[in-house]
């Protein structure tokens, strides 16, 4: 190799090794940013009933924090089943008890941190063009085709609708009729673009649904089981800190009046 030739290799060498240097140095800002942004982040796996209300206390809670939340929403059984699989999470809040009490069963969330938070309520509504039923026996009625239910088997407001149906003797009849969605949104969603007759949410889901839908009653509170939402700090965070501090912040009475808001029912 001739000396042009070693000098030209050299200078190879050295750009290459220059750019690998520049490009380890990003990557180790970069890794550091991410740590600290990990760091400065809640995930919160919430029941999908929950998405209006707390997306406006997320912001409150920003703003005096600095710390970001990120949402997980979806039906309380899915989230369950996640967070016994191991995937991330600083904060469970479910739409029942049944699904905070199995995780607590398997010590994945911290009990001291576990409160009730809301109530809600089981309504039956139908679409603003609907065929004008007025209570949930008119189910029944031939002319109501298709009714939109969360799935029982991971939708607590499924669930409590099967309590609800059995308990005035109606199941059997409907039964046929049951159109079953991932989440209460979903059944929202079903009713307001008049895919099917009739559905049944919480009152807070209605009241999101504005005037797409029509409130027609809602089921008795002795037909289910009382409809509570609790949340706690999820065993494995790694903001347990943080996480308090938001659950603080839903607990208290400015969280309280969003979730009014919102249509949610304070515990008693």
């Amino acid at each position: 190799m001739s000396i042009k030739q070693r000098n030209q290799h050299r200078s190879t060498v050295f750009a290459t090794l220059i750019v690998g240097c520049l490009l380890m140095t990003a990557l180790v800002a970069a890794c550091r940013k991410n740590g600290r942004a990990a760091e400065n982040e809640l995930v919160v796996s919430a029941a999908v009933s929950l998405k209006d209300a707390f997306k406006e206390i997320a912001q409150l809670h920003e703003q005096r924090t600095g710390t970001r939340i990120r949402f997980n929403f979806g039906a309380s059984g899915a989230l369950q089943k996640q967070i016994e699989s191991g995937a991330p999470a600083d904060i469970f809040a479910s739409a029942g008890a049944k699904q905070m009490d199995e995780l607590a069963a398997k010590n994945l969330i911290v009990a001291a941190a576990r409160k009730d938070f809301a109530r809600n309520v089981l309504v039956l509504i139908e679409p603003t063009n609907g065929a004008s039923i007025s209570s949930l026996a008119d189910l029944t009625k031939t002319e109501v085709k298709k009714i939109a239910v969360g799935n029982p088997r991971t939708v607590p407001a499924g669930q409590y609708t099967e309590q609800t149906l059995n308990k005035l003797k109606l199941l059997p009849e409907v039964q046929a009729k049951l159109i079953y969605a991932e989440d209460v949104r979903q059944v929202l969603d079903y009713v307001i673009r008049s895919e099917v007759d009739a559905g049944i949410v919480y009152s807070s889901d209605a009241l999101s649904g504005g005037s797409k839908i029509k409130i027609v009653t809602q089921a008795p509170d002795d037909s289910h089981d009382l409809i509570l939402y609790p949340i706690a700090v999820v065993k494995d965070s790694r903001n347990v800190d943080a996480a308090q501090k938001f659950i603080d912040l839903v607990l208290s009475p400015e969280g309280q009046n969003i979730l009014l808001k919102y249509g949610f029912v304070p515990v008693k």
